[in-house]
């Protein structure tokens, strides 16, 4: 059994490791089987590409690269700063994320 991750595609992430420790940024997708999340500019890669139709000129594209999940935090709607997540019962009983520091339920 898998086991479920505390973050979620559309989060405000921090990242607390690494060459992109500090950064802010919005979690642009997740990819469960390898454990990552790639974050809206954390982690930039320089992609050589060949001239297609995207890109008639080719080149050098910068993009952004996965990050470990275990190395990003979600950031705490009322006190901006990052937070561990947690998960309770809601009032329509299903299961709903909160902030550990706050115990805000978090969108």
């Amino acid at each position: 059994m898998r086991k479920k991750l505390h973050i979620k595609k559309g989060d405000t992430v921090i990242v607390n490791s690494g060459e992109s420790k500090g950064i802010e940024g919005k979690v642009l997708e997740v990819l469960v089987d390898k454990q990552r999340a790639i974050v809206e500019g954390a982690n930039m890669i320089s992609k050589h590409t060949k001239p297609n139709a995207e890109n008639p000129q080719g080149g050098i594209v910068k993009k952004e690269a996965g990050i470990h999940i275990s190395n990003l935090n979600v950031k705490d709607a009322s006190t901006g700063k990052a937070t561990r997540v947690g998960r309770r019962l809601g009032d329509d009983n299903k299961l709903v994320r909160y902030s550990k520091k706050s115990g805000e339920e978090i969108k």
